[in-house]
């Protein structure tokens, strides 16, 4: 039974857990920074000594990794004032990539993405953005750093980030998903590549199932990218005060690269489509080459057989059975038949 089936029941903003704990150490990296500023460090999961009120005179950028803690997210929630929706839209892991804004922030949830080339696999992490003036707050599934980039950036203190607040952020940490669409996308090409290869070279039963498998990742990678697409069109066209219009440019450009992630994904799985059209006629290639041997074979034994017919039967008037060398004839008859017909066939190209 799925674990959202937990939720039946229960009143609107309750934080439930609807995925699997992947997290044994749940902790909270805090990063503050300005544009003269950088504080970066580790702090315990239900740690107060730094859960306080965002100052105006920094970005204060908490990123938890553990999201099945949801006592520590509805902490979170209670010191910062998040909405109960958001707190309960945060550890649910079946909710679509969607923009939504709130009287006290905005909150952003979207999925990345993870390609195992050797299973075939696209696996997802659900990630959940919340935001307002000098605050943002990021939840992942595992313990892997999805945003070391960006926060990479905020420490040597390259690029806008430091010079800007948390709606830039949002941007760059959206971006950094994103961008990650295209190196899983470049991984998958990969694959699509050496199996057009082994299809043309040998046709295979496990290259067909590989084919269907990747068709039906994409379109799982499909159904992340487009309700994302409109989350981020709704970023881009939004006038709410915690967004700065100069912000709104990148988001605008962040916006046309979703665009580019799905035409990408839609040629693929055409690519994919015609590779399984290859496949099946590669197939039907070998198969008639076959039947063409076969028949070949056949016809060139028809007339042997035929001779081999008539002097096989047992009637007592056949001339040719009291010839001396009628066995030596019949044989040299039959070879001259059989290397008359290969020559035949070979000017004909059927050989």
């Amino acid at each position: 039974m799925r674990k959202h089936n937990k939720k039946i029941g229960l009143p609107p903003g309750s934080v439930v857990f609807t995925g699997n704990k992947k997290v044994d150490n749940v902790h909270t990296h805090y990063l503050a920074f300005n544009e003269t500023y950088c504080n970066d460090q580790i702090i315990e999961s239900h740690s107060k000594t730094i859960l306080k009120k965002p100052s105006i005179e920094k970005n204060d950028w908490y990123d938890i990794r553990g999201m099945h803690d949801t006592d520590l997210i509805s902490q979170v929630g209670q010191i910062f004032e998040i909405h109960p929706l958001i707190q309960e839209a945060i550890v649910d892991i079946h909710q679509r990539p969607k923009f939504e804004e709130y009287e006290n922030g905005i909150f952003i949830t979207l999925a990345s993405i993870s390609f195992n080339s050797t299973l075939l696999e696209i696996k997802k992490e659900h990630v959940a953005i919340y935001f307002n003036t000098g605050f943002m707050l990021t939840v992942q599934e595992t313990d892997s750093d999805l945003f070391a980039y960006v926060r990479k950036r905020i420490n040597t203190g390259k690029g806008k980030i430091r010079l800007r607040g948390a709606d830039y952020l949002a941007y760059a940490l959206i971006d950094s998903i994103v961008d990650n669409y295209y190196i899983v996308l470049d991984e998958i090409e990969e694959v699509i590549e050496d199996l057009e290869k082994r299809i043309i070279e040998t046709q295979q039963v496990q290259d067909k199932n590989k084919i269907h498998q990747l068709k039906k990742e994409l379109m799982s990678m499909r159904k992340s990218v487009s309700p994302l697409r409109e989350a981020i069109s709704k970023f881009s066209k939004t006038e709410n005060a915690f967004i700065e219009h100069s912000s709104q440019l990148y988001v605008r450009d962040l916006y046309e690269h979703t665009i580019q992630v799905m035409d990408t994904v839609d040629a693929t799985r055409e690519i994919l489509n015609g590779l399984q059209d290859l496949f099946i006629s590669e197939m039907s290639l070998k198969m008639n080459q076959v039947m063409q041997l076969l028949t070949l074979i056949s016809v060139i034994f028809i007339p042997l057989t035929f001779l081999a017919g008539i002097y096989g039967m047992n009637f007592v008037n056949i001339p040719e059975l009291k010839y001396e060398n009628g066995y030596f004839v019949l044989l040299t008859v039959m070879v001259v038949i059989f290397i008359g017909m290969l020559l035949y066939f070979k000017r004909k190209k059927w050989l």
